[in-house]
């Protein structure tokens, strides 16, 4: 089944009082207009729909979230092995991580980033993993699918990558995250390079 097309929209108005419109909440576009539906979830098992979504109760790591990833990664058309990869590295699983740089949740969203992409709360799993997931499918395009400088700029930024030239950036962190990523990528599915 293909789910209709959705998005939500925001708005706001600017210093000269022009009205704004956006598809993510910002400063300038604070008030929600229409709000995109959640997308249906296929029923397993004669489940009720949300059941895919749902956190694992008694589980832990990779298999308490697993569902809910292998959904938002269905939901932006991502691969859930490299979803899987970042939040290994990332988080280690843990949905209420929080970094000193105050980056939050499973996909360490930093508070700019959660909001540039609809995350009201980062440390809800399903949100912080949506909102990471359309942050990094935005990166590979950004990259024309360039996943190496897509996981610099989820690392350093965006901004990072291209003022190093559209390289890796040659800070440490940066240089560090993008093989740890990849490594856990192949671990996860060798035959995704």
């Amino acid at each position: 089944m293909v789910a209709p097309a959705c998005a939500q929209i925001y708005a706001g108005t600017n210093d000269g009082g022009a009205v704004v419109l956006s598809n993510f909440q910002t400063n300038e576009t604070p008030d929600l207009v229409i709000g995109a539906p959640p997308a249906p979830a296929a029923a397993v098992s004669g489940a009720p729909a949300t059941a895919q979504l749902a956190v694992a109760p008694g589980a832990t790591g990779l298999e308490r979230f697993k569902p809910m990833i292998r959904q938002v990664a269905q939901e932006t058309s991502m691969s859930p092995q490299l979803l899987h990869a970042v939040i290994a590295v990332e988080s280690g699983y843990d949905a209420k991580a929080i970094s000193r740089k105050g980056a939050q949740g499973l996909m360490q969203l930093m508070p700019q980033t959660a909001q540039r992409f609809g995350v009201r709360d980062a440390l809800d799993p399903l949100q912080n993993v949506r909102g990471g997931a359309m942050y990094l499918k935005w990166l590979l395009d950004y990259f024309n699918g360039d996943l190496k400088l897509a996981l610099a700029g989820y690392n350093a930024g965006e901004h990072e990558v291209v003022r190093a030239g559209y390289r890796i950036p040659q800070n440490r962190e940066t240089r560090d995250y993008v093989p740890k990523v990849l490594a856990q990528l192949k671990r996860s599915n060798p035959n995704y390079f």
